[in-house]
């Protein structure tokens, strides 16, 4: 529960809160992708990879710059946390609190995930998602969060729940440790917060809380994403399964979930390059020199 005013409302609260609101960053100067080239260059697509992430697990996959991916439903409702890493560099990963701020709450198609600081670049963009008609419902729920972290053992052990070692996080360390060969130590620092992928969320309308509902998504639905440069992904199975009562344990039904790598059999859209990073200076004060 929210704790209570301690304070009275001074006499001009209402001329405060009637003020306007701001879109905190305007997107209009924002490079946009040119979903047209995306488009037509997802007409012809072979599949060149593919993996299976049984139930409450999670495993790594690799897309070439100027392929596509896709996660699908393949046996029945289920939530997936994914990661995305430069398949380089460990230390530039998915940014979902920027990619928040840039395209909201829930992302769908035309929407780009962005990487940290201080590279700052589009490392995906999604091409197609087959529950765009979901829109928001009458809960103020959406698909494809980027607003939760994802679920974790240190967040159920100061709510005075059992260990569990199949939360989401737990189950990305040890993806990313067997694919690169690191400790779970080593590997930890480098999982970060995800996408989503499938979930049901809002906000509640009372206290502002983080709610999650059974998924929408049905065997044969689709999240595809476009690479923009090479990526290193990590896909966990959610333990919450649909997610529409609990996560964080073994109670729910759980279903695996398909990756797919595809390659445009075109080649990528014309004129379209490696995303580059930021072109800030780095210089960060307001002298000369670095």
């Amino acid at each position: 529960m929210k704790r209570q005013p301690q304070n009275p409302a001074p006499r001009d609260a209402d001329e405060r809160r009637a003020v306007r609101p701001v879109t905190v960053y305007p997107v209009e100067t924002l490079p946009m992708p040119d979903m047209a080239g995306y488009f037509a260059a997802r007409e012809e697509l072979t599949v060149v990879d593919e993996l299976t992430v049984p139930p409450r697990d999670a495993a790594c996959f690799h897309v070439p710059a100027g392929h596509f991916f896709r996660i699908l439903s393949v046996e029945g409702p289920q939530v997936g946390d994914l990661n995305l890493w430069n398949a380089h560099d460990l230390k530039e990963h998915f940014f979902s609190g920027k990619t928040r701020a840039l395209h909201g709450t829930h992302v769908s198609t035309g929407d780009q995930l962005w990487s940290n600081l201080p590279y700052l670049r589009p490392l995906a963009t999604i091409t197609h998602d087959t529950l765009d008609w979901y829109g928001w419902d009458e809960d103020g729920g959406g698909v494809h969060d980027v607003i939760g972290t994802r679920c974790d053992p240190y967040t159920n052990a100061i709510l005075g729940e059992e260990e569990y070692h199949h939360c989401c996080h737990s189950n990305l360390i040890r993806a990313l440790a067997a694919e690169e060969g690191l400790s779970y130590a080593e590997a930890e620092p480098h999982v970060h917060d995800v996408l989503n992928v499938f979930m049901c969320t809002g906000f509640t309308k009372d206290t502002q809380q983080y709610f999650m509902k059974g998924s929408p998504v049905r065997p044969g639905d689709y999240l595809e994403f476009f690479a923009e440069i090479d990526l290193l992904g990590a896909l966990s199975t959610c333990p919450g399964g649909d997610c529409s009562s609990g996560h964080s344990s073994d109670a729910a039904t759980c279903h695996p979930l398909k990756v797919e790598i595809l390659r445009p059999l075109a080649g990528p859209p014309k004129g379209w390059q490696p995303a580059k990073v930021s072109p800030y200076s780095g210089r960060h004060h307001s002298g000369d020199g670095v």
